[in-house]
């Protein structure tokens, strides 16, 4: 199932031309490994900078949800930082989380007029969430969701390995 506004590209996300890229973050806000550590070497201190602002307002941000930053010294304008969960067998609701983290994602988007918008593959890494799992509830997510909402105009997701991207490009 093909969607003009569905994109698929293997790549570095921190590189992608977007008005915000996600970032798969943990709940403290403060920069890991992966994709984190990523978004935050390549965007700059400007970006921790406002996760800690929202650490001492908020406290961090919880798994499935999402909080907004700039995009510092990245070439897209946000970013939107969200935790996807660990996967423990699916005994824990974690794909109920993960849709919840791509939803999220997409609200504040909008919120936020962005018109374009890059997902990494939230949890597959260190967070061991099934790959084929994770991108089927990625891909429903925002079909179903840019099914009901005009301000999001693209959805890119951005693999970083041959694997995940060969997942995706056979699902959409």
């Amino acid at each position: 199932m093909t969607n003009q506004r569905i994109k698929l590209i293997q790549g570095d996300i921190t590189k992608v031309n977007a008005d915000a890229i996600v970032n798969a973050a943990n709940t403290s806000l403060l920069g890991g490994g992966g994709v984190d550590g990523a978004i935050h070497r390549a965007g700059g201190k400007a970006i921790l900078e406002e996760c800690i602002q929202i650490r001492n307002r908020q406290g961090g941000c919880k798994t499935g949800e999402a909080v907004i930053t700039t995009g510092g010294n990245l070439p897209a304008k946000y970013v939107i930082h969200t935790v996807g969960p660990v996967y423990n067998n699916g005994g824990k609701g974690e794909e109920g989380l993960l849709a919840s983290a791509y939803l999220n994602s997409l609200k504040l988007a909008a919120e936020n007029q962005v018109e374009t918008i890059a997902f990494p593959n939230i949890s597959t890494g260190i967070y061991h969430f099934p790959k084929k799992k994770a991108a089927a509830i990625a891909i429903k997510t925002v079909q179903d969701f840019l099914a009901d909402n005009e301000t999001v105009k693209q959805v890119i997701f951005v693999c970083f390995d041959d694997e995940n991207c060969g997942i995706y490009k056979g699902m959409l």
